[in-house]
């Protein structure tokens, strides 16, 4: 096994459990009588995901690993997991609004209004990078651009309309 199949497959596994979480943390937000908001536009979230690590394993399995984008990748995970501990059982990769719960404003939130999204941007540019595929990093990062816009835009008019929170 390659050193990149190594990074790979951590990420992978990494996509897999924080699905498991996500859908874990879904079900008991609904069952709290939160809202679902831009369901249409997940299922293409999904397939831009799953297409970006699909196109990793098959472009960058044993190509070497540039060490400052890897580190740089790796220093993203703490933000990642501050997003993760701040929102607690609100974290889920769906928009879903808990009417009259107040905005999370402590943690990463107190400095930046998206720093998931911010993260996984980050992450779609530099992964490829580390694996010295910059037309992937390229490719994938206007198609997180595009579906972020959608995203963000679906998961304002929510909260505006009702007072919540995103999850």
């Amino acid at each position: 096994m390659s050193f990149a199949s190594f990074v790979l497959a951590l990420v992978t596994m990494q996509r897999l459990g924080e699905l498991v979480l996500a859908r874990h943390n879904t079900a008991r937000l609904l069952a709290r009588g939160a809202i679902e908001v831009g369901a249409s536009h997940y299922p293409l979230l999904v397939a831009m995901h799953a297409a970006w690590l699909t196109a990793l394993w098959i472009y960058g399995y044993g190509q070497p690993v540039e060490p400052l984008a890897l580190t740089a990748f790796i220093a993203l995970q703490a933000l990642r997991w501050w997003v993760l501990a701040t929102l607690g059982p609100r974290w889920t990769t769906r928009i879903i609004v808990l009417p009259a719960e107040p905005r999370v404003t402590n943690g990463p939130y107190r400095y930046i209004a998206h720093p998931n999204y911010v993260v996984v941007a980050a992450e779609i540019a530099l992964l490829p990078l580390a694996l010295h595929l910059p037309w992937l990093a390229l490719i994938f990062s206007v198609l997180n651009a595009v579906m972020l816009t959608i995203r963000i835009r679906a998961e304002s008019h929510a909260l505006a309309a009702t007072g919540g929170r995103a999850a």
